[in-house]
């Protein structure tokens, strides 16, 4: 994401970090007690996906018109609840401000395909699925094979004032750079570097140990503290969440920035350690395994070089185009394959997964052809849903109606 970037819940336990806060002033006080973050992950109810249509699947596309686009069902064909489709109906014309003038670099469509329907949505409201069904047409990208995670937004103790153990919350580093490469060349248009000036040179910014040992002392403003450090670095991938402060105040913060390093997902570094015990791959699982060995967790997770920066919140959660996510109906989603605003049509192996949803998001694990995030909101069931998430099945992209004959696929018979 921007502003909620995430990097799916259950990517996100798979690189937890035991981070600690190595910048503070030298005052201390009582430890207030984290919230309870090892509740039992939600048992899915199982469903049967849709089969994928027939498709020969490229390799190395790097856009959903180079991995090539397909004819999907009939969207009345889908298997739309009313409550599904009436979520995605108001999530959908949240995006339409933005859809209507973004440039989409899937090559699928552009601003102006999208006004009928938007227009429509603007007074739609009856016949939610009957909606869908008139001003949209459904598409396959590749193999049409999908991969869903979830994600929600977490509530971690905090304070305003540093306590002793407690971690720091950094805002964006004063002397963090952003680079576009496109500016230096035509080849590396879109690609996007950040680091530091040392010298005379650009270098790589510091990364998570360096931070943790206090690289950033004066160089980053410290929006408060975090009580459990665990808990910090999974808001950390979570991207967006609220600190609850000892008074009962609530700190809402958002992604800022990152320091531009990879992102290593730990998870499969403890499962090929033998860290982890059976079913114990979850988001809960894992913080549980980390609370129970920080020191050991705390070398691993420096692996994982990547740290995120924030900024406070004065409103909702916001996504990747700069408005407020919508639980239950927003998924994160590779702006490279899916039009950002978009409607998506899951179809998976778990009844919570399946359904309509809007991509308004983005993520940093969140990479490739049918490859969503779902997200479930705040508060217990949705970390219960979200920590366990992980479903295959099939996805439909739903396009503006006139899509498929623009772009010169054949067309499903009537």
């Amino acid at each position: 994401m921007k502003t909620l970037r995430r990097v799916s819940t259950l990517a996100a336990a798979l690189a937890l970090s035991a981070c600690v806060g190595g910048v503070a002033p030298p005052t201390a006080g009582p430890r207030v007690p984290p919230p309870t973050t090892t509740g039992a992950v939600r048992q899915p109810v199982s469903a049967t996906p849709i089969s994928p249509v027939a498709a020969a699947t490229a390799t190395g596309a790097i856009t959903a018109a180079t991995a090539g686009v397909v004819a999907g069902p009939p969207i009345a064909s889908l298997p739309l609840t009313g409550d599904s489709a009436a979520r995605a109906l108001a999530a959908f014309r949240i995006s339409c401000p933005s859809l209507v003038r973004r440039t989409d670099p899937t090559g699928l469509t552009r601003g102006s395909d999208w006004k009928p329907a938007c227009d429509a949505a603007a007074g739609a409201s009856g016949d939610p699925r009957g909606f869908f069904t008139r001003f949209f047409e459904s598409v396959q990208v590749g193999d049409g094979k999908a991969f869903a995670t979830g994600y929600y937004i977490p509530e971690i103790a905090g304070s305003r004032e540093y306590r002793d153990g407690y971690a720091p919350i950094y805002a964006r580093p004063t002397d963090l750079v952003d680079v576009d490469l496109g500016l230096f060349s035509t080849e590396l248009k879109g690609k996007k570097i950040r680091g530091r000036v040392d010298g005379s040179n650009f270098v790589p910014y510091f990364d998570r140990t360096a931070i943790e040992q206090g690289a950033l002392t004066g160089k980053a403003r410290i929006l408060g503290y975090a009580a459990d450090p665990v808990e910090l670095f999974f808001l950390q991938v979570q991207g967006s969440g609220l600190v609850r402060l000892p008074s009962g105040e609530i700190l809402r913060i958002g992604y800022e920035s990152q320091n531009g390093r990879d992102y290593t997902g730990i998870g499969k570094l403890m499962r090929d350690r033998g860290l982890l015990a059976p079913g114990q791959a979850s988001m809960q699982g894992i913080v549980a395994w980390l609370h129970a060995n920080p020191e050991q967790g705390r070398a691993i997770m420096r692996e994982n070089k990547s740290y995120v920066f924030f900024r406070l919140l004065d409103g909702p959660p916001l996504g990747a185009m700069g408005l407020p996510v919508s639980d239950q109906a927003t998924v994160a989603a590779d702006t490279r394959f899916v039009p950002l605003g978009a409607p998506v049509f899951l179809s998976m192996d778990r009844t919570d997964a399946t359904g309509l949803w809007v991509a308004q998001d983005t993520g940093g694990a969140i990479k490739g052809t049918n490859r969503f995030d779902t997200f479930w909101g705040a508060g217990a069931e949705a970390r219960a849903i979200a920590g366990g998430m992980s479903a295959r099945g099939t996805a439909f992209l739903l396009l503006p109606v006139g899509t498929l004959a623009r772009l010169g696929v054949a067309q499903p018979r009537p």
